[in-house]
């Protein structure tokens, strides 16, 4: 007796569920209410254990399909809350790093307007005295100095210049030219 009412009982709670799949409807709400009320499924069944099994194995299912929606639900929050985020630093970013390429590219300019300042001044200098000067720098920046001077000035500079200071400058000039394609 028992064993027939099971396919009955199946078909009792598949095929609602099924209809309401069917029509669109929250399916999350309907196993609340199955949970809820175990009572209403049970009437006249109690004793038949198999039903009784049954039908708290259904509730039981059902709270957790209950708990794993919420939490779907939390989580579907959490990613939203998370992107918005993302968004925001993302933005955030963009603006920074938008206004650091302008302060580069104004800081480079600086750069260049300076140094063409000084090689304006080392063109106007007299080769003997821009020679003992350029003695006393670091031979890649003396080398990059004379490498930018007017040719004449340049080689006036170094015939000025010790001739062992001279094979320094020129082999720094040398892979400087190497070095930039």
């Amino acid at each position: 007796m028992g064993k027939p009412l099971l396919p009955i009982l199946t078909l009792m709670f598949v095929v609602p569920a099924a209809a309401m799949l069917w029509k669109g409807q929250e399916i999350a709400g309907s196993f609340a209410a199955v949970a809820a009320a175990p009572d209403e499924l049970l009437d006249g069944c109690r004793d038949v254990p198999e039903a009784v099994a049954l039908a708290e194995e259904l509730r039981d299912r059902a709270l957790r399909i209950e708990r794993y929606m919420q939490d779907i639900d939390t989580r579907k929050q959490e990613l939203a809350t998370a992107e918005a985020t993302l968004r925001e630093r993302l933005q955030e970013l963009r603006a920074q790093k938008d206004s650091l390429g302008a302060t580069t590219a104004g800081d480079t300019q600086a750069v260049r307007t300076d140094i063409d300042r000084l090689i304006a001044v080392y063109d106007q200098m007299k080769p003997a005295e821009a020679a003992a000067v350029l003695t006393n720098l670091p031979a890649d920046f003396a080398a990059e100095i004379l490498m930018r001077v007017q040719p004449e000035t340049g080689a006036r500079i170094i015939a000025a210049v010790e001739p062992r200071q001279a094979a320094l400058l020129t082999a720094q000039m040398g892979a400087r030219s190497v070095r930039t394609p």
